[in-house]
């Protein structure tokens, strides 16, 4: 089997295949983190149904997709074409019924939202489906797979009809972390240093289907020239393809994100209203949970805040680049062009800090608190006339009345902590501890991409110092 890292996924899903019951798995995730592929090759010795919904299509042209995929599985004689899902559904449950094998048989359907059109009837007949002939068998796996997760969410396992508790099992397919992109990028024979990892993950995430086009013998510059910055780039035009086949309303979608990637700390509900300009209600709710769901948001709790001061923080790595640095691609047109401008540092040090709370798991093992309930956040203080303001990129607000104040560089060399950054350090800690009155312990941390020279301030200051490879940490 030819996937990388996913041991968890891996796992569940093959424990489904020994459990002595029927059961019914929903995966779900955005596109493209190669949901199907996982499917297919885990259970590629026992599926023995494979449909997959048709992008926009009516009712009609779903059931002659589901009958033409039947008919290809089925042997003699050939079943009418189906003029409800009921019926299409009795039609797969006739076929099942004539199946002698002893092992678990695998339905799989994938990209499910798009069977259920308008007055289609195709959840009542899934629900018919599964409570009537499924789960009164004991060799059944029925997988559902879309990346309209949210989707997934509502109609399935939160439903609150015939499906309300049926899923037996559900998995949010994430993309890759720092140690399984390193382990895809194996598998592709690229051999890159850890900085150069992080980097490219920086700039389009853990993605599977975006990783697959990395070359080996290549340095990072000419991997994302080949990506980005060329004529004929893979990504150029992936941003309003990403948007458009996850949402119907995707322009709304691309709003939200385009405000939010204008502020690295994130936007209260309220701020993001004034921003896009939308209207306030339900509507707006939906917008932001899905975009959450498909892990392009990321819900911030600051400290000693009430619920409308909730952060929305955009938390994607290519919308990110996207929108720093490929929306005016005529002004970029190579990797080397983008390295040596101010954007880029901005850019370094709000991709670093996003990566750091993606992998706020293997942190927190580094640190050996894994076992503690922790709350993460950033911190921000405004400036006044009187006062320039400070913030604080990463805080582990901890439950055993510890807090870590995480310092993240990702600098190319090696950091020196000054006598005045060290002073600066102090201050900002103390401001934290008395603006939101803390009383727990305070350890600053600090998190770099080559280590830390320490020297009198560093032993003076830090409690706890990181560097990039505890992020490749494997759970």
């Amino acid at each position: 089997m030819k996937v990388a890292g996913r041991g968890v996924e891996i796992k569940k899903m093959r424990n489904l295949q020994e459990n002595r019951q029927s059961e019914f798995l929903a995966v779900y995730g955005r596109r493209p983190i190669c949901k199907t592929y996982l499917i297919r090759e885990v259970y590629k010795q026992n599926i023995i149904f494979e449909c997959s919904g048709l992008h926009q299509k009516d009712t009609k042209q779903q059931l002659e997709n589901f009958w033409l995929t039947l008919i290809e599985t089925k042997t003699s004689p050939k079943p009418e074409l189906p003029k409800t899902w009921l019926q299409a559904f009795s039609l797969l449950k006739a076929h099942l019924s004539q199946l002698n094998k002893p092992q678990k048989k695998v339905i799989f359907l994938d990209e499910i939202a798009w069977f259920e059109t308008p007055r289609s009837g195709f959840l009542a007949a899934l629900d018919n489906f599964w409570n009537q002939f499924c789960s009164k068998r004991d060799d059944i796996v029925l997988v559902i797979c879309g990346s309209a997760a949210s989707w997934i969410i509502d109609k399935v396992i939160n439903n609150r009809g015939g499906l309300h508790n049926r899923v037996t099992s559900h998995i949010r397919l994430l993309p890759f972390t720092l140690n399984e992109t390193k382990d895809f990028l194996k598998m592709l024979k690229v051999s890159l240093t850890l900085k150069d990892i992080a980097t490219l993950y920086m700039a389009i995430g853990g993605v599977p289907y975006y990783l697959k086009d990395v070359k080996a013998g290549q340095s990072i510059a000419q991997i994302l020239d080949e990506l980005f910055f060329k004529p004929q780039a893979n990504l150029k035009n992936e941003f309003k393809n990403l948007y458009a086949s996850l949402f119907k309303n995707s322009d709304l979608h691309v709003a939200i994100v385009k405000a939010l990637a204008t502020k690295n700390k994130g936007l209260t509900r309220n701020q993001l209203l004034t921003a896009t300009e939308l209207a306030s209600g339900g509507g707006f709710s939906i917008l932001l949970n899905e975009l959450v769901a498909c892990g392009f948001v990321k819900i911030i709790y600051p400290i000693n805040k009430t619920k409308e001061d909730l952060l929305y923080r955009l938390i994607d790595e290519f919308s990110i680049f996207y929108y720093k640095f490929l929306i005016n691609s005529k002004a970029n047109n190579s990797w080397l062009h983008v390295y040596n401008t101010q954007a880029y540092k901005i850019w370094t040090g709000y991709a670093f800090e996003n990566m750091c709370f993606k992998h706020i798991l293997q942190i927190k093992k580094a640190l050996g608190i894994s076992g503690i309930i922790s709350n993460e956040y950033s911190w921000l203080q405004k400036g006044t006339q009187s006062d320039s303001g400070t913030q604080i990129d990463f805080i582990i607000d901890r439950n055993d009345n510890c807090i870590n104040v995480l310092e993240l560089k990702f600098y190319d060399t090696i950091f020196e902590l000054t006598k005045n950054y060290s002073q600066q350090l102090g201050e900002k800690v103390q401001i934290f501890k008395e603006k939101n009155k803390v009383k727990k312990n305070v350890f600053i941390t600090l998190l770099t991409a080559n280590g830390v020279k320490k020297n009198q301030y560093y032993l003076s200051t830090i409690t706890n110092q990181l560097i990039i490879d505890d992020l490749f940490i494997n759970l």
